[in-house]
């Protein structure tokens, strides 16, 4: 008996010191709408990756791609419930969130190029924004590219009097639904993960996207052209609930903070070669072609596009399209 006493004495030990009662991992669900081989899902599953290996397994980053838990109309507030812990929204969605100031991102034309943006995101005006967030509960972390978009439809779209009656399919935003007014077609606010089949059926007649989230997402298979606009960008705000990240233990936090930054480095530099690599493989698919516009009509969408400028200054705010043009180096010819 009394063997059989040490026994189990011996092997309840063994089970306490077992894993079964070491501490469990802290877990992050990351949840975003686009594909793993996008630079944002690359980015997240390179996050993931870093975030494991810094924390020494004291963290388990979940990635959840293509919209799997939430599509993008209700990540945010699965967010701001607690029910995922870190997201990468495109910058157009705290517009209907009630941070207006973030559509500033989605003024037609108001980067020339990566360097004004790095300037916008890397600066004062990219932090202040940020800071924005926390009253919604909400602490942004890093700012990811995708990359400038470009129109596709089903006919080619040279001068804005091409899109007059189309519907064309936009993210959430004021100033994206007004920048589509200005060319004359009918905005349709739409899920992302919807698109395709509404491009497809003919619900909608076309839409705007960087090449990687057009390729990735087939819908150069259902339109016909994909004209090389470059009229706007889509950039990422990697954030998390405020609530969680503010409890994580300081060490923990640290260490999430050094694998945002290295995957924010990461994602940044792919963006441009993902984007670069979808577009050849498009115009080798066969299946879109790939227009490209004149200088004259380039000039012909600016100047169109140009009273959005004015029509959304009282919404975005004079101040913060001011600021961001002044960062940017002048960006914009506004």
């Amino acid at each position: 008996m009394k063997r059989f006493a040490l026994l189990m004495g011996a092997a309840l030990a063994l089970a306490l010191s077992g894993p079964a009662f070491a501490q469990s991992p802290i877990v992050i669900k990351f949840s975003h709408v686009v594909a793993p081989d996008t630079p944002k899902g690359k980015g997240s599953l390179k996050f993931k990756e870093l975030a494991e290996k810094y924390t020494n397994g004291k963290v388990s980053v979940e990635v959840y791609p293509n919209s799997q838990l939430y599509k993008d109309n209700e990540e945010l507030q699965a967010l701001q419930l607690g029910s995922v812990q870190m997201l990468a929204p495109s910058l157009a969605k705290f517009g209907p969130l009630g941070v207006r100031e973030f559509e500033v991102f989605d003024l037609p034309y108001i980067l020339p190029d990566k360097a004004a943006l790095r300037k916008v995101t890397d600066g004062p005006l990219g932090k202040k924004l940020l800071g924005l967030l926390a009253p919604k509960q909400i602490t942004g972390l890093a700012y990811w590219d995708n990359g400038f978009k470009d129109m596709s439809a089903n006919k080619k779209l040279l001068v804005p009097a091409d899109f007059r009656g189309l519907k064309m399919r936009i993210q959430s935003s004021k100033v994206l639904e007004a920048q589509m007014r200005a060319l004359g077609a009918i905005p349709q606010v739409m899920a992302f993960s919807e698109v395709y089949q509404a491009l497809s059926t003919g619900v909608v007649d076309g839409t705007e996207n960087p090449p990687s989230n057009e390729y990735t997402q087939k819908m150069h298979e259902v339109q016909k052209y994909t004209m090389r606009s470059q009229h706007g960008y889509v950039g990422y705000a990697v954030i998390t609930n405020k609530k969680f990240w503010d409890g994580l233990p300081a060490d923990i936090r640290a260490s999430l903070e050094k694998a945002m930054a290295e995957a924010t480095t990461y994602t940044n530099d792919i963006a441009q070669k993902e984007n670069d690599d979808a577009l050849e493989a498009m115009r080798k698919s066969g299946k879109t072609e790939i227009v490209e516009l004149t200088a004259d009509q380039k000039a012909q969408w600016r100047k169109a596009l140009d009273p959005v400028y004015t029509e959304m200054a009282s919404r975005v705010g004079k101040d913060t399209i001011a600021e961001f043009q002044k960062e940017a180096g002048g960006g914009g010819t506004h």
